[in-house]
């Protein structure tokens, strides 16, 4: 089994930064891709950076230059900093990662489309 938590969020103004967390747990071999994901309640949930296991990143045009995603591979944990907050950047921010070979019961299996349980991000002056 694979487990997501994220940690970090709060309540920040406009203009302030803050720094998202997410550990993997598990017997965990590998994780190709784990990424952020945004949802404002009512609206689909909504990708904002990504990162491989080869380092390659990815952002959402509206996160780009202002969010850097990153990841400890030894650690099976990846974190997003996120600086220059606006108002619009208030939602629930979930961990995700995408294949994860891990170890159960003596096999080598992959889950799939893995989520973490959200953190509230609220930007407010």
């Amino acid at each position: 089994q694979v487990q997501l938590v994220e940690s970090g969020g709060g309540s920040v103004r406009p203009g302030g930064s803050l720094t998202l967390s997410c550990v993997a747990s598990g017997s965990i071999l590998d994780i190709d891709t784990m990424g952020w994901y945004r949802q404002v309640a009512g609206e689909q949930r909504e990708l904002v950076a990504s990162i491989t296991n080869k380092g390659s990143t990815n952002y959402a045009t509206t996160t780009e230059g202002r969010f850097t995603i990153s990841r400890d591979y030894a650690k099976n944990t990846t974190f997003l900093l996120m600086n220059s907050l606006k108002p619009e950047d208030t939602a629930v921010y979930y961990c995700h990662a995408d294949r994860v070979v891990i170890v159960y019961d003596s096999r080598v299996i992959t889950m799939i489309n893995q989520w973490g349980q959200g953190t509230q991000v609220t930007v407010s002056s």
